[in-house]
């Protein structure tokens, strides 16, 4: 049950994440930053794509992914198309990774100590929903500011 409501939640919002990107009226607006927004859209798209592929697809699923954190923030002018082909590669990743798990995956602790203690599975895939739902928020904001 829980792994079924977490696939679709990564689901629902990673393709709301594809929508976002293809509303941008202006391709370049997706690049653009301001004197208070200092990230821009296309900049925290690639954070959550790498963010996912690294704690849910190489941690969880063995994926090979390696991560360049600093990239996703220093890459410019990355080709709308190519990030939604990014987001779609996440979904189908991130939808894969999950059918692998049961119900007592989620109770073990998590490979990785990312904040100062220790958690479980379950309990670090529901932080990474609300991670991407804080950055699609900001992506909502930011194109509806800066997209002219």
């Amino acid at each position: 049950m829980i792994i079924e409501s977490l696939k679709s939640l990564y689901s629902r919002d990673l393709n709301q994440l594809k929508t976002e990107i293809e509303s941008y009226q202006n391709e370049n607006a997706l690049w653009k930053t301001d004197q208070n927004i200092s990230n821009s859209a296309g900049n925290l798209v690639l954070h959550l794509v790498g963010n996912l592929n690294h704690f849910i697809g190489a941690e969880l699923g063995k994926t090979g992914y390696i991560r360049n954190r600093e990239l996703e923030f220093s890459r410019k002018d990355v080709p709308r198309t190519e990030l939604i082909e990014k987001v779609a590669a996440t979904i189908a990743m991130v939808d894969h990774v999950l059918d692998q798990l049961n119900p007592e995956d989620l109770e073990k602790e998590y490979p990785l100590v990312v904040f100062e203690n220790k958690m479980t599975t379950g309990y670090f895939l529901i932080h990474l929903i609300t991670h991407l739902d804080y950055h699609l928020g900001q992506i909502n904001y930011h194109r509806r500011l800066l997209d002219s």
